[in-house]
């Protein structure tokens, strides 16, 4: 938790900046400037809202893969290289849905913290989906990050996983056996709200490690989930309209830490 606190502080907002689609993938508009720019814009927005971090995803790369396309991971550095100037917040980096991709993108840009599915087995939209952490650990381990804090997402948008334990003791599992800095407690999918029993269920067994929620966190619930987490990451309803392929709607982002700094006043 020291680790964590020391870097994000306590009950942080994480802030994602969803990227456009990348070169390679269906959706792409063609143009690398433009997937620049729009991300520079939510960074500015999500700053001046103040939150804590941000978070740097591929969100819309669909439909997703299990091993990332290399092009996709080098856009990415290169799109964060290019903001890396006015990025005035810790920052974390999540390449759907490939581990040891997100820790060499972590590597190439200097990020702080990941996010992935590192352990697990599913069966989910893009087929029969098993985490790697032994695999990521290591190859953090040759390129020299130990201090790389590592956020493992234990209830992954898009599946279910096949292992029938609780979800409790999976989360629980995944600290002793895989060594995760922080776990992450998600809806079934993007923008979708965190099953609030879930999470607490999650914090009850591990008091001493940080427990996120990782979707569908909004003004209206953000308070009652800080109450159970210690931190969320937010990037829906921090959108125009609430629609996830928006850009940041600076209002609502100034909003949102509104309410969260009321709470942590309390």
């Amino acid at each position: 938790m020291k680790r964590f606190e020391d870097l994000l502080g306590s009950k942080p907002v994480i802030a994602m900046v969803h990227l456009k689609a990348l070169p390679g993938t269906p959706l792409y508009g063609g143009h690398l400037d433009d997937i620049v720019e729009a991300a520079r814009q939510d960074l500015l927005a999500l700053q001046l809202a103040g939150v804590d971090a941000v978070m740097f995803c591929n969100e819309n790369d669909r439909p997703y893969e299990l091993k990332a396309d290399p092009a996709s991971v080098a856009t990415m550095a290169y799109v964060i290289g290019r903001l890396k100037e006015g990025i005035h917040v810790p920052f974390g980096v999540d390449v759907l849905w490939d581990s040891v991709a997100t820790i060499a993108l972590a590597v190439a840009t200097g990020a702080s913290f990941v996010r992935e599915v590192f352990t697990g087995l599913y069966g989910s939209d893009m087929g029969l989906w098993q985490g790697g952490a032994a695999e990521a650990l290591r190859y953090r381990k040759r390129l020299g990050r130990d201090d790389l804090l590592l956020f493992y997402n234990v209830s992954a948008e898009f599946a279910s996983p096949l292992d029938t334990r609780s979800l409790a003791e999976r989360a629980k599992s995944a600290v002793f056996s895989s060594l995760a800095d922080a776990i992450l407690v998600s809806g079934p999918m993007t923008g979708e709200e965190v099953n609030l029993e879930h999470l607490r269920a999650v914090k009850e067994v591990l008091p001493s490690v940080p427990v996120l929620a990782n979707t569908g966190v909004r003004h209206d619930n953000v308070a009652t989930i800080l109450e159970v987490a210690d931190g969320v990451i937010v990037g829906t309803a921090l959108k125009q309209d609430g629609i996830t392929w928006n850009p940041v709607d600076p209002e609502r982002a100034r909003r949102f830490m509104e309410r969260v700094r009321a709470v942590r006043g309390r």
